[in-house]
């Protein structure tokens, strides 16, 4: 770096048509990352969701030892957190859910998840609203004028509908 003839540092030319440049091609590369992310999120959503289905209708015995590993269902893998507890819960839910009632749900299933949590629908609100940025949950006011959520991967991307006829 320059330095200026009484010892102060020289500042580059921040609007030199290099800087510029290079911050607008680092920004188009931050949008279509962050695109991206929320896409595979989604799919990832989805495939567990058809997967969570599967269980449904076969049994868990249909899990290979992978797969439990996977899904975090095996192992020592660590164990599920907030936002896993939060993403199961929407994908079982066959309405829209207020984050209090996330909250007692996760709390049913998995009450150490909450136990680290000083506001716990506090949390599950903050997961809930990432969730929604990830397109893998939406929003919504009800007619009560409160807060929910659903679930809104779109399960027939995964071949869940296909599985489901099969199995009728």
């Amino acid at each position: 770096m320059e330095l200026h003839a009484n010892g102060s540092k020289a500042i580059p030319d921040t609007n030199g048509p290099h800087v510029l440049e290079v911050l607008r091609s680092a920004q188009e590369d931050l949008a279509r990352l962050m695109q991206e992310r929320a896409e595979i999120t989604r799919r990832i959503g989805t495939v567990k969701q058809l997967i969570v289905g599967m269980t449904k209708l076969f049994g868990d015995e249909i899990l290979n030892e992978e797969l439990l590993v996977l899904l975090n269902r095996k192992g020592n893998v660590r164990q599920r957190g907030l936002t896993g507890g939060c993403r199961f819960v929407l994908m079982q839910s066959q309405r829209p859910q207020s984050a209090r009632e996330v909250c007692e749900q996760v709390q049913r299933s998995a009450p150490s998840v909450l136990a680290r949590h000083k506001d716990p629908v506090a949390s599950v609100t903050t997961v809930l609203n990432r969730l929604a940025e990830y397109g893998e949950a939406q929003s919504m006011i009800r007619a009560d004028g409160r807060r929910a959520w659903e679930w809104v991967a779109d399960s027939s991307e995964a071949g869940f509908e296909e599985i489901v006829s099969a199995r009728a």
